[in-house]
């Protein structure tokens, strides 16, 4: 694409960008993304270009390239470019993290009832896998949606006081959700930070669904102490590329990458990078044509409008289907009295089953199996604060006609569970 006036309207015609199958509608973005032909293109003539030489490739090319892909994801979400490393999924970055804190006994990890489960499973193995190693505690911050985020905040100071008279002389470290994977809540995330600092708490955000779903991130204004998020999931670029920020004061607590790195590329003699930044430029053998293709991605983004662009529609365009979605099934949305809190490009949406049937794998496949094998589509499916859920992705290539489908494909499937279970 050379310009944004050549590109197509958003839409069922930017299809054409991407490799669906014609008759797939793609309504879950957010879990494992979605790669443009450009990108992928770009990727291909990078792959290329490594074969024909790896030694060269990756002694002298790869950290020129990487730097580029640090400087352009720096920009976007205002930080220090030697304060954005890559690691390859969130759930690398987030245990990175943790599992760089020198805990002792005592000390206090607060996540979330709706911590994401490989981030939840990572903290249940930190607080009590080796019970002979020292170890945090853990709390558990409950959230129940739908709720303000006044509510939230409210609720979230009112926790970490609780906690910290339980361990006032302790380290308390906070998980705090960007935007929620399941339900999609967009959550006052800047403000959390914020309440940690006052309250003397460690800030570790799980910013999974930012990246191309959040505009104005703004890091160094926000000053959380650890930040993670997906460039694959929103942001285009090819799966396994995912940005740690971790701010200059808090580098030396980051001793080791996972794993450990076999840093073999010597430091640019006119701008050498930090020793943090050293670190993460080569941890072993792993595909690098994700990293590089950040720029490809940014490229294509900004040809096709750019940042606001992109949200506008999508965002707008989850709130209408939504709405679609929720008249088709005779349900309601996931909303507070504003419809713009806790929407960003995903929404909620009560399904029509009845909170008596639980949440089990049988249920979840039959929901999986029919959803993609007979209508050739798929969107979230969970449970969650007494009701059953869906979670539909707003994306460029998705139009309302595309909620209406899935919300008649949904009624279809609840109608066969509960008959089922009927018998």
């Amino acid at each position: 694409m050379s310009s944004e006036s050549s590109s197509p309207a958003f839409g069922h015609a930017m299809r054409s960008y991407f490799g669906f199958d014609s008759d797939y509608i793609n309504l879950n973005h957010g879990a494992f993304g979605a790669v443009p032909k450009p990108v992928v293109e770009a990727a291909h003539a990078l792959t290329n270009r490594v074969e024909s030489n790896p030694d060269y490739f990756m002694r002298l090319e790869y950290e020129l390239l990487l730097d580029e892909g640090r400087a352009r994801l720096a920009q976007l979400v205002g930080a220090d470019v030697d304060e954005c490393v890559l690691v390859p999924n969130v759930s690398n970055g987030i245990n990175t993290v943790l599992r760089n804190f020198e805990w002792a006994e005592g000390d206090i990890l607060v996540s979330a009832s709706t911590t994401f489960d490989s981030i939840a499973r990572a903290v249940e193995n930190i607080t009590g896998a080796r019970p002979q190693v020292p170890h945090p505690g853990v709390s558990k911050f409950i959230l129940d949606f739908p709720q303000s985020h006044a509510t939230i905040l409210a609720s979230f100071r009112e926790h970490l006081r609780a906690v910290k008279s339980q361990a006032p002389n302790n380290t308390i470290v906070a998980l705090i959700d960007t935007i929620v994977s399941q339900p999609a809540i967009l959550m006052p995330w800047k403000q959390m930070v914020k309440i940690c600092k006052e309250e003397g708490v460690w800030s570790v955000i799980d910013g999974a669904h930012s990246l191309g779903q959040e505009l104005n991130i703004g890091l160094s204004e926000a000053d959380p102490d650890f930040w993670v998020g997906s460039c694959s999931k929103w942001m285009y670029t090819k799966r396994g590329c995912t940005l740690l920020y971790v701010p200059k004061r808090n580098q030396h607590i980051i001793k080791t990458t996972l794993p450990t790195a076999h840093s073999v590329l010597a430091a640019s003699e006119d701008k050498p990078p930090t020793a943090f930044v050293m670190e993460f430029i080569y941890f072993g053998t792993v595909e690098a044509i994700p990293f590089l293709s950040i720029k490809a991605a940014l490229d294509f983004r900004d040809s096709i409008g750019g940042e606001e662009t992109i949200n506008a529609y999508c965002h707008s365009l989850a709130k209408a289907g939504g709405r679609r979605l929720a008249e088709v099934m005779g349900t309601s949305m996931m909303v507070t009295d504003n419809e713009d809190e806790l929407i960003a490009n995903m929404v909620n949406v009560e399904l029509p089953f009845p909170a008596t049937i639980a949440s089990t794998k049988a249920v979840f496949r039959v929901f999986q199996n029919r959803l993609l094998q007979d209508h050739k589509m798929y969107a979230g499916h969970f449970f969650h604060n007494g009701k059953w859920w869906t979670r539909a992705c707003a994306q460029i290539y998705n139009e309302i006609g595309d909620f209406e489908k899935l919300g008649y494909a949904l009624v279809a499937i609840c109608n066969e569970i509960k008959e089922a279970e009927a018998r």
